[in-house]
């Protein structure tokens, strides 16, 4: 869209400025400024992946209670 704006000579002189100093043309200036300009979506941040680790394998029974539950009997 094309319009037309009266800016205080300052102001027009600090965004030529910025123009001068960034390469940028003077409708992206002016709108940066503005903080109107189109910024792009932020991407998503995603949760680091599940990792499932291996219990580690019983060989007795009593190993395997100790493992789920609470610790074997003391006098074993």
């Amino acid at each position: 869209m094309r319009t037309t704006i009266t800016l205080d000579d300052d102001v027009a002189a600090r965004l030529i400025e910025l123009q001068r100093q960034t390469g940028r043309s003077f409708k992206i200036v002016v709108n940066k400024a503005l903080g109107l300009e189109q910024r792009p979506c932020a991407p998503k941040t995603l949760p680091p992946p599940f990792k499932q680790q291996r219990a580690r394998s019983a060989s007795t029974v009593g190993e395997l209670i100790e493992q789920t539950e609470a610790p074997a009997h003391p006098c074993r």
